[in-house]
């Protein structure tokens, strides 16, 4: 069994913790979905980071709330990189998995689509 990379990103428009958490959970519901992952045991690992100017809660929360408790979690806030995308929650999910790195469906909502508009993401 490999262990792959699943990439996301979401923003918000506010950096208050409630919409943070909301677009990080509502992100990890859709890679998950997207990605057929139905047991937490088949996530290795997660990281999340956020833009310099998100500093509201760490986007970590949302994955302990929606039941990722022994999945290990690390939030990190990105380079301030000035032509960033502003109030923006990325993470790398790393699963064990028998798919193929060609299988594997990477999430970009809300603003974040315009970091990859080569990836298909969710409506």
């Amino acid at each position: 069994m490999a262990v792959r990379g699943i990439r996301g990103a979401t923003s918000v428009e506010l950096n208050v913790a409630e919409e943070v958490l909301a677009a990080t959970r509502e992100l990890l519901i859709e890679l998950l979905k997207a990605n057929q992952i139905e047991e937490f045991d088949e996530i290795v690992s997660a990281i999340f980071t956020t833009s310099p100017d998100l500093t509201s809660t760490f986007p970590a929360e949302a994955a302990r709330a929606i039941g990722m408790k022994q999945v290990p979690l690390l939030c990190a806030s990105e380079i301030a990189v000035p032509s960033s995308l502003p109030r923006c929650i990325r993470v790398l999910l790393h699963v064990n998995t028998e798919k193929k790195q060609s299988e594997i469906v990477h999430v970009y909502l809300r603003e974040a689509k315009r970091l990859r508009p080569d990836m298909v993401s969710a409506q």
